[in-house]
């Protein structure tokens, strides 16, 4: 199952101005489409960041440690990119998960 990139806006349009917050949150929506799917945290084989400064590094792993299995974490990719659809947003995640 393949999620499509998630960002880090709110259900009411809001968007976190500092790194954490928004990584919490494109995680969060990350997950709600992994549930909607049938899918949870443990299902997930492969994520790929897709961030405006990878200096961020840290702030990421930190909210996805809260997550995954650190034990056995998803393989990963990270992209620095220019921007992304909005200039207020800072990063983007995509997951793969496998069912069994």
């Amino acid at each position: 199952m393949w999620t499509s990139g998630q960002v880090a806006i709110d259900t009411d349009g809001s968007v976190p101005a500092d790194w954490e917050g928004q990584a919490r949150l494109a995680f969060t929506n990350v997950g709600r489409a992994l549930r909607a799917a049938g899918a949870d945290w443990r299902d997930v084989v492969k994520l790929t960041y897709f961030v405006v400064d990878t200096a961020a590094l840290r702030a990421i792993r930190t909210v996805r440690d809260e997550l995954v299995d650190t034990t056995r974490p998803p393989t990963s990719s990270l992209v620095q990119v220019a921007g992304l659809v909005r200039p207020d947003l800072l990063l983007e995640i995509e997951a793969v998960a496998w069912l069994p």
